[in-house]
């Protein structure tokens, strides 16, 4: 029997699923990301820590992420959109589910890529029409996957992927987002 090797400890998974079933306390998690503006429409964004299984956590390493508008928007470019941080988000999710999945069911993968496009319309961020969105229009994910199982398995690894994927969710369905402003130092 060939073993399978995707990376994914799938029997870890399995008890974390059932040790937050038995706590389901320990099972919220907040994520945190601090976001510094640094000049025009640049900012520098850092995660690290977050709060998970009753105690405050931390990822090994700090994580940075630059974000910026690109030239053609009269910027610098000093980094990717925040709005292609969420194709970011999906696609990396996504692909997860979809190697976890996977690994689950037996299936060795060679190889997986998603290309996740959005459509954007920007006359309602720039406020050119009341009666355009501000966000996108509409997102396709599309998959390309080598693995050692048929076209339908393949394509069940993906459905249940998207079942499970929390980004996917997040963009799928409202979420409530709350902004304040805490008081000024100064």
């Amino acid at each position: 029997m060939t073993t399978i090797d995707n990376g994914v400890n799938v029997q870890a998974l399995l008890e974390a699923r059932q040790a937050l079933a038995n706590a389901p306390e320990a099972a919220n998690f907040v994520w945190q990301a601090t976001s510094k503006w640094d000049r025009g429409v640049h900012s520098t964004t850092r995660i690290q820590g977050f709060h998970g299984l009753g105690q405050e956590q931390s990822h090994k390493a700090e994580s940075v992420f630059e974000a910026d508008h690109p030239a053609v928007f009269a910027a610098e470019d000093n980094g990717i959109t925040p709005i292609e941080y969420l194709l970011v988000g999906l696609a990396g999710c996504l692909t997860a589910g979809v190697a976890s999945v996977a690994q689950n069911r037996g299936i060795q993968l060679r190889s997986v890529e998603a290309t996740v496009s959005g459509n954007h319309d920007i006359r309602g961020i720039l406020g050119a029409d009341p009666d355009v969105r501000n966000g996108f229009n509409d997102i396709k994910v599309t998959f390309t996957i080598d693995a050692d199982a048929s076209q339908q398995e393949i394509e069940a690894l993906v459905a249940q992927s998207q079942k499970r994927s929390a980004v996917f969710d997040a963009l799928t369905n409202p979420t409530d987002v709350t902004v304040e402003v805490a008081p000024s130092n100064g």
